[in-house]
């Protein structure tokens, strides 16, 4: 749990993915919010910071699972309450309503028409109207007893409802996500308007308390940090530095999947620039060696996890007073492999420094990251005065090239995307494009075809590219790039690497896709 001084909105954690967005939003506003599990509310009783609650959406629904009540802990604090499409359903339920399976499921964009005025509501529509994103089946089919619908849609009769007197609300969509178009209005309006909380909480404020969190913990103890040279671990590595100092040693592990020339730069900037105590451990023969024939991505991920805390716990061997393994995971990270908070979360994949971890270890895991998204360890990175080329760094996964290989994995492979990687994105950059995006990589894909050079025929790897925007990592969308653009660039690469003979672009977004292929 976060700091107890603080004002606050607690969000009540029903198993959405979603549920970090609700925390997202509301601490870019400006406001300090929490997750606890729905079903570990007896804390609750503990933090007279709390000025609202929101419940959040979830996998389950009320009409099969009889015994799902609403926490009578949260009736008893009178405090204002907002809930989100499972959280609009068990409220109403909790008061009286009735939830019923819709005959026809809404997943998407939807327009919802107003019906009444209320406070969250306030510029929220825009003549009488507004679009949101849907994602449910059940509906609140009748009102409660001293609620009022607000607004409604074709298939959700009661998509919006209140209880003013209580301070009690219900929406059917997600506000959170940023397909609603005034989403982050109507969020805004719930903690300013109805629960009356002050804007304290901004990056500094989270700086100081994640140096004292880390103080805390480690204690007189010494901690190796997982450095990769990406965004999470730099400001992972200068955050430790502030906090702890020379209790830091940070290690840099060559998995032998790293983009081309990078070990030479990292090496380059933290150890000769940043002066951070850097062990570098080259294991690239090691790492591919075991990869070898493995297919399956889950067993890729998890190999590589192991990999990792076995050359940490080695070198930990010839150290003094090493407790702790540091790694700069994010929430997206968590969210995907399991639920950080422990509600039914859907399982999306595992990551290697999440579920690809073995359930033993030595080192005791330091996550100060855990609950950020990567645009706020950005500004935290601005704030630890971190050069701005690493801040703006696209993210790049732990496993590294492993997982934009599918299939089977060998030296020669490996070559060819590395070479690929590097055109694309030096022509993003060349092309004042990389900022303008989220994430860019070139990926092998295990299939050859025909092609014909001069008057030849050749039978080679397919390259994929793929480049996408967003703002937290959990929803994208491709980025559109001009056709003259995408011709250059398969030229470029056909041209430069013997190996590939076809180039395709990505198109998908996420969902339905993960930004990585593994």
């Amino acid at each position: 749990m976060g700091p107890k001084e603080i004002e606050k909105i607690l969000i009540v954690d029903f198993g959405s993915q979603f549920t970090q967005l609700v925390a997202r939003k509301i601490r870019e506003l400006g406001v300090y919010s929490e997750i606890v599990n729905s079903k570990k509310l007896s804390k609750l009783k503990d933090y007279k910071t709390i000025k609202g609650i929101i419940l959040s959406g979830g996998p389950l629904t009320i009409t099969t699972n009889k015994g799902i009540k609403l926490n009578e802990i949260i009736i008893k604090t009178k405090l204002p309450v907002l809930g989100i499409c499972y959280g609009h359903q068990i409220l109403a339920k909790r008061f009286g309503g009735k939830i019923k399976i819709s005959k026809k499921r809404e997943f998407g964009r939807a327009i919802i028409s107003k019906k009444n005025n209320c406070l969250i509501t306030k510029n929220f529509f825009n003549k009488n109207s507004s679009i949101v994103w849907m994602s449910h089946q059940d509906i609140v089919d009748k009102v409660p007893k001293g609620f009022k619908t607000i607004a409604y849609s074709d298939n959700s009769k009661h998509a919006i409802i209140a209880n003013e007197k209580l301070k009690y609300y219900g929406v059917q969509f997600h506000p959170e996500v940023t397909h609603t178009v005034k989403g982050k209005l109507l969020i805004k309006n719930f903690i300013f308007k109805v629960c009356k909380i002050k804007k304290i909480w901004h990056t500094s404020k989270q700086k100081e308390f994640l140096i004292k969190n880390i103080r805390s913990n480690v204690g007189n103890n010494r901690v190796i940090c997982a450095l990769s040279g990406g965004v999470d671990s730099s400001v992972l590595s200068i955050l430790l530095k502030k906090a702890i100092g020379n209790k830091l040693i940070c290690i840099f592990v060559n998995t032998g999947f790293l983009r081309k020339n990078e070990e030479n730069e990292i090496i380059k900037t933290f150890k000769k620039k940043l002066k951070l105590n850097l062990i570098y451990v080259n294991a690239s023969k090691i790492f591919i060696k075991k990869l070898q024939n493995i297919t399956e991505p889950e067993k890729k991920r998890k190999i590589i996890g192991h990999l990792f805390i076995k050359i940490f716990e080695k070198q930990m061997k010839k150290m003094k007073n090493i407790k702790f393994l540091a790694q700069g995971t994010l929430y997206p990270d968590l969210i995907e492999s399991k639920s950080v908070t422990g509600s039914p979360t859907s399982k999306i994949k595992s990551h290697h420094n999440v579920g690809g971890l073995p359930k033993k270890m030595k080192l005791k895991l330091l996550e100060p990251l855990k609950f950020l998204f990567k645009d706020e360890v950005r500004r935290l990175g601005l704030k630890l005065s971190l050069p701005k080329e690493i801040i703006g760094r696209h993210p790049f996964p732990g496993p590294g090239l492993a997982i934009r290989i599918p299939g089977n994995i060998n030296s020669h492979k490996i070559q060819i995307v590395k070479e690929a990687d590097f055109i694309f994105i030096n022509e993003l950059k060349k092309h004042n494009l990389y900022n303008k995006i989220w994430q860019a990589y070139a990926a092998l894909l295990p299939v050859k075809t025909v092609g014909v050079m001069g008057d030849g025929r050749t039978y080679e790897y397919i390259c994929l590219l793929r480049a996408i925007t967003s703002e937290d990592g959990m929803t994208a969308d491709f980025y559109f790039f001009k056709k003259s653009f995408l011709q250059m660039i398969s030229n470029k690469i056909i041209n430069s690497i013997t190996g590939i003979n076809r180039v395709v672009f990505d198109i998908t977004s996420k969902p339905p896709s993960t930004i990585e292929l593994e």
